[in-house]
């Protein structure tokens, strides 16, 4: 599917690690709705621990910047992240319980209801004391799960590095300028574009960034501006049983791909590869695949 050079790429990522608690139900409950559940779950999640999975699981080395709690979840936490291979020596613990997610899921789509906890508490020196992984990684990643001072200032010492840096703009905030200019990529869904980007046509914004932002939807499809034309992109889905670490999927797919030196349509071939194996598991993490199943 990809061309795969002999060097195991070194990514950093920055972001939200927590646990998931998952509800399934017929519907997704209204204001003054009382319904039952027929399943309870919990999962291992956040967009950073799913990023620093999947990238580890595709054959990079592995870096995670992080917070969790001094609570058995953060131990729950960064025990599955060291035996997914990822380099927990950037996980601090906190006094802010870990980071949770509550989520009611039904065949209408999914509710989600985020507590940062310890996640609001990864601030700058954090990244500091990273910062010579920093210079000499091959790529950062970044998710929107943590302060926004924060991803200001990885998004600078990239630019100052001269660092490729992957940002997926979940859950949607508004991207400064600065974050904009430093990123080599940036993926954001088709409803969040004015939240990220500001009230500004969603084709003018494509356009003022070609090979740079990447458009995705909950049907697994892809649509960018490659200083031509539009492209776009889809891999059906055969089953997709959750929707919800998609976008980490996808950007973690392309960020390898990309970093072994592939063009632009088949990196994102790629991360929508990535993007539907996670999908076909309410365990997005246990969905993601090891690059030599997919490649």
């Amino acid at each position: 599917m990809i061309k795969v050079t002999q060097k195991h790429p070194l990514i950093v990522v920055v972001g939200s690690s927590s646990i998931d608690f998952v509800l399934e139900t017929s519907k997704i409950p209204q204001a003054n709705d009382t319904i039952l559940a027929s399943e309870s779950k919990s999962f291992l999640g956040g967009k950073g621990a799913n990023q620093a999975i999947a990238t580890a699981r595709l054959g990079a080395n592995v870096y995670l910047v992080s917070c969790v709690g001094m609570d058995p979840y953060g131990q729950q936490v960064i025990r599955n992240l060291n035996d997914e291979g990822v380099n927990v020596a950037f996980i601090n613990e906190t006094d802010e319980p870990t980071g949770t997610a509550y989520v009611t899921t039904s065949a209408e789509g999914n509710a989600i209801v985020v507590i940062p906890g310890a996640n609001y508490k990864l601030g700058k020196r954090y990244i500091d004391e990273a910062d010579r992984f920093i210079q000499n990684a091959d790529l950062v990643l970044m998710q929107m799960e943590i302060p926004a001072e924060t991803i200001n200032y990885v998004a600078e010492k990239c630019k100052k590095y001269s660092k490729k840096l992957g940002v997926y703009a979940a859950p949607a905030a508004q991207l400064s300028q600065e974050v904009v200019e430093a990123a080599t990529f940036i993926v954001a869904k088709n409803h969040d574009v004015k939240n990220v980007f500001g009230d500004v046509p969603v084709e003018s914004i494509m356009k003022s960034l070609p090979n740079k932002l990447f458009l995705r939807d909950d049907a697994n499809s892809t649509s960018y501006y490659d200083g031509a034309e539009m492209k776009y992109f889809r891999e059906n889905p055969s089953q997709m049983v959750n929707k919800m670490g998609m976008g980490d999927a996808f950007t973690s797919g392309f960020a390898i791909a990309l970093l072994h030196q592939n063009n632009i349509e088949d990196c994102v071939k790629f991360g929508n590869k990535i993007a539907l194996r996670a999908a076909s598991q309410l365990d997005s993490q246990k969905g993601l695949p090891n690059l030599k199943e997919i490649k």
